[in-house]
């Protein structure tokens, strides 16, 4: 394996955003809704696929619980990700409930449950991004972890579902029904940028190159599964 050469976190951070530039930001999928090329049928099954993924994250953030230190500064910055999944407490902010507003609007002929689940089969694309970020944090170190979490995911997490949210509100999309998008501004607007600096709040504590090594490839891995479920999705709609 190729041995590469950090020096500061920034460095990391760069070398990740980049990454996720390439595969995500200019990838097909977010280009393609940007541009208002897709049809309302393929919006809804966005959204239908993209339900799985939202609902499973919290497993995600569990699982990474479980593999930090039993140290209130490591699993507190977590927890406080998982408890704004909840609401914050509140039931009527439930990310569940949350991405529901924005499931009927785009998929208004599938029935939901009272839990907030669409009656139809688990697409292929989102079932393995969660597998693979769960199957990942299983055996992590509580920094690999860490940067799993932090630069894997909420690093770009805000800047994705604000474009994704932005997208949403074409006009190609919202012809026959105008689509909710409250769940992906409210990502965008608040809550990923303070869920990321809680992650790397503990992260720029180490700065050994090893340790940089470590958080980048771990931070690079979870986000082009991300990439992946991307791409996927687009594979599967088009």
């Amino acid at each position: 394996m190729e041995k590469l050469m950090f020096r500061t976190y920034e460095e990391v951070e760069s070398a990740v955003y980049e990454k996720v530039r390439e595969r995500i930001l200019n990838g097909r999928f977010l280009t393609t809704l940007l541009n208002g090329e897709f049809t309302e049928a393929q919006i809804r099954e966005f959204a239908l696929q993209y339900s799985y993924y939202s609902r499973n994250f919290p497993r995600v953030l569990g699982a990474a619980i479980a593999a930090m230190e039993p140290l209130d500064k490591w699993w507190v910055s977590i927890a406080d990700n998982l408890w704004d999944e909840a609401g914050r407490g509140n039931p009527k902010g439930y990310h569940s409930r949350l991405f529901r507003t924005f499931l009927e609007t785009a998929a208004p002929d599938v029935e939901i449950s009272e839990e907030h689940v669409p009656h139809v089969p688990v697409a292929p694309a989102p079932k393995q991004a969660v597998d693979t970020f769960i199957g990942f944090l299983r055996s992590a170190t509580p920094l690999q972890a860490m940067a799993a979490v932090g630069l894997g995911s909420e690093l770009f997490a805000g800047e994705v579902m604000g474009l994704i949210g932005q997208g949403l509100k074409h006009p190609n999309y919202n012809k026959t029904r105008k689509l909710n998008v409250t769940f992906w501004i409210a990502h965008a607007d608040s809550h990923e940028p303070r869920h990321y600096q809680l992650c790397k709040d503990i992260l720029v504590g180490f700065t050994d190159p090893e340790d940089l090594e470590t958080m980048y490839r771990a931070g690079v891995a979870m986000a082009m599964s991300e990439a992946d479920f991307y791409d996927g999705i687009y594979d599967s709609i088009v």
